[in-house]
């Protein structure tokens, strides 16, 4: 299957984290395919950010993944709850990531949602449909991400991202028209100047 290769992550981290919308993250699980198409990332970057972990290259058990070469996954666990999947981005060494907040279900939706809920995509109410993977850590649950994997090789087999469906065999279907939003990122209001960065972005349908 074709999948971005670590020459795609080497870039800019603010320009990647926009290149990365509307791409797609394939997770193997237990010999199931999960996939959802970016919707929402974040930039954050070391040298110059106060809102990253790794700012100023500050260098701790946690934060040593942000130094590991382009297209390596940093998964860390915030408030003792939550996953947060990233994707180093940078020459090594750099201290730079993109994190992942938002996913469109594209395939393993019944997956998905047991991994989440509990319960199949029949069983769910509106509310839990629209909030299926629209944050990081509902990402990471309906995907079953975690610690385990952070570390991991973005350009393996166990979890990757990749252009189109068509990389990984399935029909791309019809998009509706969306247009590239962006904004200041979430919850760093700690960051002082680093929390008016606009390295949100997202994709959101045209009206």
């Amino acid at each position: 299957m074709a999948r971005l290769s670590r020459e795609f992550y080497l870039g800019d981290t603010v320009e990647i984290a926009q290149a990365l919308l509307g791409k797609y993250l394939v997770r193997w699980l237990d010999g199931e395919m999960l996939a959802g198409r970016i919707t929402e990332t974040e930039a954050y970057v070391g040298r110059c950010d106060k809102a990253c972990h790794a700012y100023n290259y500050r260098r701790t058990p946690r934060t040593s993944t942000l130094f590991a070469p382009p297209g390596t996954a940093y998964v860390y666990l915030i408030y003792g709850i939550y996953h947060c999947l990233n994707f180093v981005t940078e020459p090594e060494g750099e201290p730079a990531a993109v994190l992942l907040r938002s996913v469109e279900v594209v395939s393993g939706l019944e997956a998905a949602c047991r991994l989440r809920y509990g319960k199949g995509w029949a069983s769910l109410t509106p509310a839990q449909r629209r909030n299926l993977t629209n944050g990081p850590g509902k990402v990471c649950k309906a995907l079953d991400l975690t610690t385990a994997q952070n570390r991991l090789d973005l350009t393996g087999d166990t979890l990757f991202l990749c252009d189109s469906l068509a990389d990984i065999g399935l029909a791309e279907p019809p998009h509706e028209p969306e247009r590239l939003c962006t904004g200041p990122r979430i919850g760093v209001d700690y960051a002082e100047e680093a929390k008016d960065f606009p390295w949100r972005f997202w994709l959101e349908k045209e009206q």
